[in-house]
């Protein structure tokens, strides 16, 4: 080992420190940069894959007891950033310029709180410092805008050599396109599967979404032309299926899942939302209304992880009929804390596979 305090000397004792995902060296994976030694005082830059890394301190802390074993060391100073990677192209389907990872929420059936799920992990990973689209999928029932606060809001048309592109709206910093900014507030789009295609690949191609770190695609229920048309158009880092605990929804879900296995589409995990009810006037009890310990169940069995469960609280309905996501409209809440758990952990299985 080196003897004095250098730049040297500290990518040395940084070496064994290993990314806990990854299970590789951070040094081996340019993970720390920057390094500067001054008076004792040592700063380097920590590089995080993902700016949602749910281990974020945990590295730190293994990075600043390796430096303390130098000779000479008076503080350490480490600046944390993130550099989200690109997830693997594929020779039969087209990218989207800017965009490294594309992920789907996706369900067996509706009524499960899919939007939900979708809405609120793309707002926590915007609030992690990641830069974040949503594509509304779910073209016959578009409810993204209501609860990303943006109903009654649009999207902009630029004509352009390459045709009409669409500028997306907004808020929480999250940049969304729906259906819902494109038709009348009580319309009903009744279309046939090739007018669904169309316009899904026109939120794909077809928008101003400049550089992302993730695109949610956030599916209709079921296993039809939506989810057809998005996995053979886009390379995808992955989907999550949202569940209820009760055998039907389960069901559904199951159906869900192999159908995204059989079109070669890596399923990141399993969602259980409403697996419990927190009644407001009684915080510390729980009912479960729904059944309880099916998501487990389900994911044990199709061997699977189970990425989260969400329970049942009426503030996380309010927020969404209010359009401010219970993620931003109460961080401390169970829901939301589960909520952004999703989130962390969605962002470091999609880094997991970018860098396998």
């Amino acid at each position: 080992m080196l003897e004095t305090l250098s730049a040297e000397s500290v990518l040395e004792v940084l070496k064994p420190v290993q990314d806990p995902e990854l299970q590789k060296s951070l040094v081996a994976l340019n993970m720390i940069r920057n390094v500067a030694i001054e008076d004792g005082n040592v700063r380097f830059t920590l590089v995080l894959t993902t700016p949602a890394c749910p281990l974020r301190q945990f590295i730190v802390e293994d990075c600043e007891r390796a430096v303390k074993t130098l000779p000479g060391v008076k503080s350490i100073e480490v600046e944390v950033t993130a550099e989200t990677p690109q997830q693997k192209s594929l020779p039969d389907r087209t990218g989207i310029d800017g965009v490294k990872n594309i992920i789907a929420i996706s369900s067996g059936k509706g009524g499960v709180g899919k939007s939900s799920v979708a809405v609120n992990v793309a707002v926590a990973l915007a609030q992690a410092g990641a830069k974040v689209g949503l594509i509304d999928a779910d073209i016959y029932g578009p409810n993204a805008p209501t609860m990303l606060g943006l109903e009654g809001a649009g999207v902009a048309v630029k004509q352009t050599d390459q045709g009409e592109i669409l500028e997306p709206a907004f808020n929480h910093g999250v940049k969304l396109v729906s259906m819902g900014f494109l038709i009348d507030k009580d319309q009903p789009v009744i279309w046939r599967g090739p007018m669904l295609n169309g316009v899904i690949r026109q939120f794909l191609y077809q928008v101003q979404w400049g550089d992302l770190d993730y695109l949610i695609v956030d599916m209709p229920p079921g296993t039809g032309d939506a989810q057809l048309t998005l996995t053979q158009a886009v390379p995808m880092a992955g989907v999550v299926i949202v569940t209820t605990p009760q055998t039907v929804a389960l069901l559904d879900s199951r159906r869900g899942l192999k159908m995204f296995q059989q079109l070669n589409v890596p399923v990141l995990g399993i969602v259980e939302n409403m697996s419990y009810f927190i009644p407001p006037d009684m915080p510390d009890r729980q009912y479960d209304i729904f059944g309880s310990a099916g998501g487990e169940k389900t994911a044990t069995e199709l061997n699977v992880p189970l990425l989260g469960c969400v329970p049942l609280e009426i503030p996380l309905r309010q927020g969404g009929d209010k359009g401010i996501p219970i993620v931003v409209g109460d961080p401390d809440s169970a829901s939301a804390k589960a909520l952004t758990h999703i989130a962390q952990q969605i962002a470091a299985k999609v880094s997991v596979a970018a860098l396998a």
